[in-house]
């Protein structure tokens, strides 16, 4: 009852101010995709590439058995930031209350690791308790009937463990106390309730550490919505179609914001904006290219109708606010007691609503009120700009013990803290000219460009340290385009790549949006020489295709729908899914030498793109396609671009 009663709380973003809806009212259906690992492994802790089908399924599909007939134990959920992993949480809770799904568990346990203040050492039984304060059932009593029970771990990456440990210290006590990483590490490796089931959610970049120590787990990915989920949330939103159809038509026609919606916190600040916004149209399409200038359109419209004249009280307080984000960061905290938020001195009604949600403790609970900012994304923002908004000396003393260092910020975010990666690309978005510009102009905030140097030196120097003495330097993390697309200034990705000669990605799978960033850095990138994409995946949303009515996306909906029903849905692809990539390298200042694809599923549809490539690029002397389906067509097509005057391929293979 408890855990059924944590799930109904209503803490997230997609909620209409308007009102309080039931959970299966405002819930729109996520796209969730099991697939197995890339038989060449894993990078970096993205979830490997796969063949044939993609299998679209509900929650109620997470443990039940898969096309072997096994039955999961350990199910991972992944999703990057804002793509609705605590929302599934939220509804497997909820469907388990209601006693419609997940009934072979009797008891379920949440954890939420981003909020919960948890002990330096427990056991298991102590955990059980923590979750269930007010449990009438002794958990020793619990913990014998293994099979029943359901551990969910919500956000593991933000506990920051690095789960090395050795063997011999693990636990098969769940009543002995040990370090609480240990005692979750037994839990992983099944020396700990090795019959007991596990929920796990995580960012993508977190998961390289956690597979080692997980045994028979399955991978789930939230994909986030598909084009007809998409319409179906802007009508749950505004609940009047001529608004929804109207923001809907809105958000389509720029085809930058309607691929962000793809993720669910996009789609609520686009919501959120257009819903104040509908017939002014204003600034919205320049602000809405990256992350960072959507949420920076967004806050404008918070603080549109304040008072200008008090353009310090606000600077003021949203130095005390970020410095809270910030601080909340380092400590994994999301939750803040009254007293902080009185201490940093944020209780201004006027302006504290506008950030934080209020829970309100419920009866027979002893503890205050808590506040938490309405999403993890804009906790994230805000940590961001505590290390680049302006202050003055006045103002020094009431920020609190925590460092403005940007250099420590990043060198955490290389070495272990992955969870920042968020907040380092909201940093590269910041600190580009024309935010500063608009902060200043339309919310008065100063923000300093400063650490612009910081953050090209940083750039320039992780990869340096990554390429082998008398190799070629090359760039070999996703990250790095993304945060420069997110920076978006063509002189300062110029200077970022300047030095590099060879791009290096393997077993990634490319969204669209990361087709966009690499694409953007390729064409300012001059002295590019040699692209390499070893099993790699590039997937295709087409925002001008509506979905084929007679190919359903998901099992139920927030409307109803038949609980377990399995939907399989092939990828569906344009005629060319390099063709962004095709278009950068034939930029006129390329230097391309060397182009190899290998292990990336490319087809016969590809062929004339790079035949294409050959025809218009002389410089292009090798060309790898390993492990290609290209077809009797594709190659002819290829063989067309060889015979081009303008191809001096040497190397075919």
């Amino acid at each position: 009852e408890h855990m059924v009663q944590e799930s109904h709380q209503d803490r997230e973003l997609g909620t209409c101010p308007r009102e309080s809806p039931s959970f299966h009212s405002h819930f729109t259906t996520l796209t969730i995709t099991r697939e197995p690992w890339s038989k060449h492994g894993a990078k970096d802790g993205a979830v490997g590439t796969s063949q044939g089908c993609a299998t679209t399924t509900v929650t109620t599909m997470l443990f039940e058995p898969d096309r072997d007939g096994q039955t999961p134990q350990v199910v991972v959920l992944v999703g990057a930031p804002g793509m609705g992993k605590t929302t599934m949480v939220r509804k497997v809770m909820v469907e388990w209350g209601e006693g419609t799904l997940h009934t072979q568990f009797d008891f379920v346990f949440c954890i939420d690791c981003k909020a919960i203040d948890l002990p330096m050492e427990a056991s298991v039984a102590d955990l059980v308790s923590q979750c269930c304060p007010g449990l009438q059932v002794p958990p020793g009593k619990i913990l014998d009937d293994q099979k029943k029970i359901l551990f969910i771990f919500d956000g593991f990456e933000a506990l920051g463990f690095s789960l090395v440990q050795p063997k011999a210290e693990l636990s098969s006590d769940p009543r002995e106390v040990k370090p609480l990483e240990l005692t979750l590490m037994s839990l992983f490796k099944k020396t700990l309730l090795p019959k007991a089931s596990l929920l796990i959610t995580m960012r993508p970049v977190a998961l390289g550490s956690l597979r080692q120590c997980l045994k028979g787990e399955h991978y789930v990915e939230i994909l986030g919505f598909s084009a007809a989920r998409r319409k179906e949330y802007f009508h749950r939103y505004f609940g009047n179609p001529n608004k929804a159809d109207m923001a809907f038509r809105f958000a389509r026609g720029n085809k930058i914001l309607y691929s962000l919606c793809v993720i669910p916190v996009m789609s609520w600040t686009t919501c959120t904006v257009l819903e104040q916004e509908l017939c002014e149209k204003k600034n919205l399409l320049e602000c809405s290219k990256t992350t960072t200038g959507m949420i920076m359109f967004y806050l404008s419209q918070l603080l549109k109708h304040r008072d200008r004249d008090k353009a310090q009280v606000l600077q003021q307080f949203l130095l005390q606010l970020c410095s809270l984000a910030a601080e909340g960061i380092w400590k994994h905290k999301v939750f803040f007691e009254e007293k902080e938020i009185k201490d940093c001195g944020l209780d201004q009604p006027g302006l504290l609503s506008f950030f934080l949600n209020e829970r309100i403790p419920r009866e027979g609970e002893d503890h205050e009120s808590v506040y938490a900012f309405t999403h993890l994304h804009l906790q994230e923002f805000f940590a961001a700009m505590f290390y680049v908004l302006e202050d003055d000396g006045e103002m020094v003393s009431s920020l609190g013990k925590l460092e403005k260092d940007v250099n420590k910020l990043l060198g955490s975010y290389d070495k272990s803290r992955k969870d920042l990666n968020v907040i380092v690309r909201f940093l590269f978005g910041l600190v580009r000219q024309k935010s500063i510009e608009y902060m200043d102009k339309t919310i008065g905030c100063r923000i300093s460009p400063r650490a612009r140097e910081e953050l090209l030196e940083w750039l320039q120097g992780r990869h340096r340290g990554l390429s082998h003495p008398g190799q070629a330097l090359k760039v070999s993390e996703m990250d790095t385009f993304h945060f420069l697309f997110e920076m978006n200034e063509k002189s300062f990705t110029q200077s970022a790549l300047g030095h590099f000669t060879d791009l290096d990605l393997q077993d990634t799978k490319l969204t669209l949006y990361d087709q966009m960033a690499l694409s953007f850095c390729i064409q300012h990138w001059a002295g590019l020489g040699c692209v390499t994409l070893k099993g790699c995946s590039f997937q295709w949303q087409d925002p001008e295709a509506e979905p084929d009515a007679s190919v359903p996306c998901s099992g139920i909906s927030g409307a109803g729908g038949h609980p377990g029903a399995l939907v399989v849905r092939r990828r569906e692809e344009l005629p060319c899914p390099i063709h962004l990539l095709c278009r950068a390298l034939q930029h006129r200042d390329s230097a391309l030498q060397v182009l190899r694809l290998q292990w990336c599923q490319l087809s016969e549809s590809c062929c004339a793109r790079l035949a294409a490539l050959l025809a218009e690029h002389p410089g292009l002397a090798r060309l790898e396609l390993a492990d290609s389906s290209l077809g009797d067509s594709g190659v002819r097509l290829l063989c067309e671009g060889l015979r081009t005057p303008g191809c001096h391929l040497r190397v075919l293979r």
